[in-house]
């Protein structure tokens, strides 16, 4: 029988990570909102993430930080590598393309990840992420079937692929070495950005308001999301975290469209909840089944 205090965890777990996703989801807002050039921004954002991620994880572990920053080895720099890779190639998706484009094509992220998992660690996918995976799918050829004249359209299609792919790279080095340190890991890769597009950023020839929009970037959407995911996550189930932290997918494109008015293609709506189908159905049948396996083994 649950507990009121474990009912109670509960719900601040639920709250915690479904305030991550809104966080999350500020993103393009952000970018369409700041008007100085992408690597700017990516150097700019990269200084504050990192300051802000550095400091929750000294907040965290205290007197162990530096203890677990000198036992990083070749698995957090992996994971830093392809978190920086996801940064660039996210925020720069965004930039190029439609926002909703970008976030269906991320949506197939837990997809590609179990084809990743598969070839590289071994780890079989069920039958039912491969029905999932087959669905989102042919959700995104129907949004990739919509022909555009705008060539930037598919540089930041071709980006979010790069996203999708690299953050499933992330999640199977995270998923075989479990004990690598994710919070050091994502402070690391936000300086590695700033280094990376430092040499073609403009930082002396931002406006201050551009300034001011893009260390909200930093914090609110970056350090603050990835805080409460940190404390939230913990107090969930795993499943349960992956569908609230799903949420991110429908309401970024969501506040762009009603902020800046941005309508997705006729095919990315038509596509576009084909993948969302695909994605909750699946999240919620292992939120289900979960459940029940939790449910069997307490009786």
């Amino acid at each position: 029988m649950v507990t009121l205090a474990e009912q109670q965890q509960y719900r601040l777990g639920v709250t915690y990570v479904a305030l991550s996703a809104l966080a999350w989801s500020t993103s393009g807002l952000f970018v369409r909102a700041i008007h100085a050039d992408l690597m700017t921004i990516l150097f700019c954002r990269g200084i504050v993430s990192g300051l802000g991620v550095f400091a929750l994880f000294f907040y965290i572990e205290r007197r162990k930080a530096f203890r677990i920053l000198r036992s990083m080895g070749g698995p957090s720099l992996a994971a830093t590598v392809f978190s920086t890779a996801s940064m660039i190639s996210g925020i720069g998706s965004i930039y190029y393309t439609s926002v909703a484009d970008a976030m269906v094509i991320y949506a197939t992220v837990p997809f590609v990840t179990a084809g990743v998992a598969f070839l590289f660690i071994g780890e079989r996918p069920n039958m039912r992420t491969l029905i999932a995976s087959g669905i989102a799918f042919i959700g995104v050829l129907v949004m990739l079937s919509g022909h555009s004249s705008d060539g930037g359209s598919w540089l930041g299609k071709g980006l979010a692929a790069i996203m999708t792919i690299t953050v499933a790279g992330l999640a199977v080095v995270m998923r075989q070495h479990r004990n690598v340190p994710m919070l050091p890991a994502m402070a690391l890769s936000a300086w590695l950005c700033s280094f990376v597009t430092f040499w073609f950023a403009s930082p002396l020839s931002i406006s201050g308001q551009d300034l001011g929009l893009i260390i909200a970037f930093g914090i609110v959407q970056n350090a603050m999301g990835l805080s409460l995911y940190t404390f939230g996550s913990r107090l969930v189930p795993a499943s349960d975290a992956a569908l609230l932290t799903a949420l991110e997918v429908p309401l970024t494109p969501l506040w762009v469209w009603m902020v800046f008015a941005e309508r997705p293609s006729t095919a990315t709506l038509i596509g576009g909840p084909i993948v969302l189908a695909a994605l909750f159905g699946h999240i919620l049948l292992e939120v289900r089944r979960n459940r029940v396996v939790t449910s069997a083994r307490a009786q």
